[in-house]
């Protein structure tokens, strides 16, 4: 079969009818939120506010500097692992994430902030548009080194979607709790990835293998991806939620679960190794399972020692599935998951989901305080028929209808992607960027390279 990988019609017309698109799109709907609005000081006035201080942007903004960060900065660079792949992680994830959270925008906005004919757009909305994004980048994990920028584009278009109708459902109809977005995020952006990755399984991907692997400055590289999201994941799990306590509660349950997962990663890392050595895989990766998996319960009582077995039982899942469940998954089930995101964020996220379930069910006013158990589950009298057992079941629900989404989507968006008319890469040529990219001459393809053959036009 030949591969026409030349994109010089197919990206510079996908991205300008997208954006024009979008433009469009955001003149008719999208205006400002009073917050950001040159009628501030109105609305000052008509809240009895007395300071700018009281607007929305200092409380809010903080945390989105640190969201915005882990999305281009730390997911990018997380995947410059490969040899040869250094420009498609870093310059596709601009790209996804550009594009992702202008959609992201529209489509969040119309479920949770449409009123009289317009999404009005504040900070939160900036930070719930990463989240989204965040979504997209565990995905694209899956499929690193595989896919052409045109087939990213049209994954981030239908997974934004499906992303917007799977959280609406979750947080709108089943009023699940979701902090750090173990399910919304997490698990349902890992399996939709691996689905994806599924129907695209292509049969000949050993002929690429020789650039599938690392090289000490490339794991280099991902580990500043690694140290980014461990950093700032506290601000992730914790950037909407309430202010005060919630919020504080998130950020100190996910610090203490990252810190207790690096432990039991280097632990398990070595043990699993025949010399005692560590794997810089697991230490990229299998560490931040932790923060993944506290997320659901992040703003719930988890206690401190909760959150430290959150992340030691993640970092011993995490760093089992790189040594046997990832092999396993591409030998038997045809699962060619580059990143190991089933690892990082699909069974933690599972996990997550779990334990927010648990810890709601057992919310009781002795721990939480009456006033307390009704502001951290947002119940009132309206409804007066909440229980912690009811919140623990609708939490339950929520994983199986983000499982759900992410399975069915993936394998619609995975056939779509299927078309060779994307100008994917051949087998043999993926995981290097030469295909797409511009290379400074010292790296350039050479016809004569026998690890890379030039796709047929």
């Amino acid at each position: 079969m030949a591969w026409n990988t030349d994109l010089r019609w197919r990206l510079p017309l996908a991205c300008l009818l997208l954006q024009v698109a979008l433009v469009v799109l955001f003149g008719v709907f999208v205006r400002y939120d009073p917050d950001a609005d040159a009628h501030w000081v109105a609305e000052k006035r008509s809240r009895n506010v007395s300071s700018d201080l009281d607007n929305e942007f200092y409380y809010r903004y903080p945390s989105f500097q640190d969201v915005h960060v882990m999305i281009f900065v730390g997911f990018g660079f997380l995947m410059t692992f490969l040899q040869r792949y250094g420009y498609g992680a870093v310059g596709f994830n601009f790209l996804l994430a550009a594009f992702g959270i202008q959609w992201a925008l529209l489509m969040q906005g119309w479920f949770h902030s449409y009123r009289q004919g317009y999404i009005f757009v504040s900070v939160e909305n900036l930070i719930n548009a990463d989240f989204c994004v965040g979504s997209v980048c565990v995905a694209f994990g899956a499929v690193l080194g595989k896919v052409s920028p045109v087939q990213l584009l049209l994954m981030t278009l239908f997974q934004v979607t499906l992303f917007a109708v799977n959280e609406f459902i979750l947080l709108s109809l089943l009023a699940v709790k979701d902090a750090g977005g173990s399910m919304t995020i997490h698990t349902f952006g890992a399996y939709f990835g691996l689905t994806v990755t599924w129907i695209l399984q292509r049969p000949n991907l050993h002929q690429s293998r020789q650039r599938q692997g690392a090289v000490y400055h490339s794991d280099l590289f991902a580990m500043i991806g690694t140290l980014f999201l461990w950093m700032y994941w506290p601000s992730f799990n914790s950037a909407v939620s309430n202010h005060g306590d919630a919020q504080h509660r998130a950020a100190i349950n996910t610090y203490c679960s990252l810190a207790a997962c690096v432990l039991t990663t280097v632990a398990l890392s070595s043990a699993l190794h025949k010399k005692g050595k560590l794997d810089m895989v697991h230490i990229q990766n299998a560490t931040l399972a932790g923060g993944v998996a506290v997320g659901t319960a992040a703003e719930m009582m988890l206690m401190p020692y909760g959150a430290l077995i959150v992340g030691f039982i993640c970092g011993i899942i995490s760093t089992l599935g790189f040594v046997y469940l990832t092999p396993f998954l591409e030998s038997r089930l045809r699962i060619q998951d580059t990143c190991g995101i089933h690892n990082l964020h699909g069974m933690p996220g599972i996990v997550g989901a779990i334990v927010g379930a648990v810890t709601a069910a057992c919310a009781s006013s002795a721990v939480y305080g009456e006033e307390g158990l009704a502001h951290a589950f947002d119940f009132d009298s309206a409804k007066a028929n909440w229980n912690a057992s009811l919140q623990g079941k609708f939490q339950a629900a929520g994983l199986f209808v983000s499982l759900a989404m992410a399975l069915v989507g993936g394998i619609l968006v995975g056939l779509i992607l299927k078309l060779p008319v994307w100008g994917q890469a051949a087998d043999e040529n993926c995981f290097e960027d030469a295909i797409y990219w511009e290379m400074p001459e010292s790296t350039a393809f050479h016809p004569e390279d026998p690890t890379l053959k030039p796709s047929e036009p």
